[in-house]
């Protein structure tokens, strides 16, 4: 049976937990997973998160991806950071991913002995790559093979997500390692993209806008070779798909719809 993308889907309840370093030593950044607790063999999407953000502040949005039948892997990588120089994450991402099929420590290690879920497994050859705002450019920096690396090995992706994704301040001020080449169709990341976009997050509310307009979503979808796609909501700001209940941004740009004073 069908389910709606917006409804919550057919793995009501799925499961949350974040793993440290000190428990699995290998692991090379610590993580929030979130799983459906239904046994089966399912896809897995590693979701990097935004600039000065958390991965923790993504539950509500994680938890519904998970009911509908995904793993999903997010690290946590800087915290507060104002280096406009990305390449230390994205190297850090290709470990994460490396580090998922480890068969002694890995995705299936976490699972079984950390969250007890012995009938859950991870389906490695089903593997998604997606972030959010600066996240967004990081996922697309990874799958175009940019940037400095250690990592010997890399898992194949099968689909590219970007949520809002900001590539820096304005064209002039792009973070390293550049993503954007302000070409139509210049940018091919070897598998199916999906772009989606907020119809607010190049407005400006005080400070610069959260998603400036030139390295936003727009642009990331026009530079995509087909297969793309794109979604806009129009009605949001950038921050919105984020927890209502996260700690203090400090942006003004954090939340379109505000409680009433």
């Amino acid at each position: 049976m069908s389910t709606a993308v917006f409804q919550p889907g057919p793995h009501r309840h799925p499961d949350v937990k974040h793993v440290e370093q000190s428990q699995v030593p290998s692991m090379p950044k610590p993580l929030m997973v979130v799983t459906p607790t239904d046994a089966g063999a399912y896809p897995v999407v590693v979701f990097l998160h935004g600039f000065h953000m958390a991965n923790s502040w993504y539950h509500s949005l994680l938890k519904h991806v998970a009911s509908h039948g995904f793993i999903v892997v997010a690290p946590q990588l800087y915290c507060v950071t104002l280096d406009p120089n990305d390449s230390k994450d994205v190297d850090a991402t290709r470990q994460v991913t490396a580090w998922l099929s480890d068969e002694r420590q890995g995705l299936a290690h976490v699972l079984a002995d950390i969250f007890l879920l012995h009938g859950v497994k991870p389906d490695l050859s089903r593997l998604a790559l997606a972030g959010h705002s600066r996240g967004g450019d990081t996922a697309f920096a990874v799958a175009l093979g940019l940037g400095t690396t250690t990592t010997a090995t890399q898992k194949k992706f099968s689909a590219l997500i970007g949520v809002d994704p900001v590539a820096g301040v304005s064209k002039q001020l792009q973070m390293e390692p550049k993503v954007l080449k302000f070409t139509p169709r210049s940018l091919d990341p070897g598998m199916p993209a999906l772009v989606v976009g907020t119809g607010l997050g190049p407005q400006h509310v005080g400070l610069p806008p959260c998603a400036p307009a030139g390295v936003n979503h727009a642009e990331f979808y026009d530079e995509c070779v087909p297969p793309r796609y794109h979604a806009v909501v129009r009605d949001y700001g950038h921050l919105d798909m984020m927890d209502d209940d996260q700690p203090p941004y400090g942006y003004k740009c954090m939340h379109v719809h505000e409680e009433p004073q």
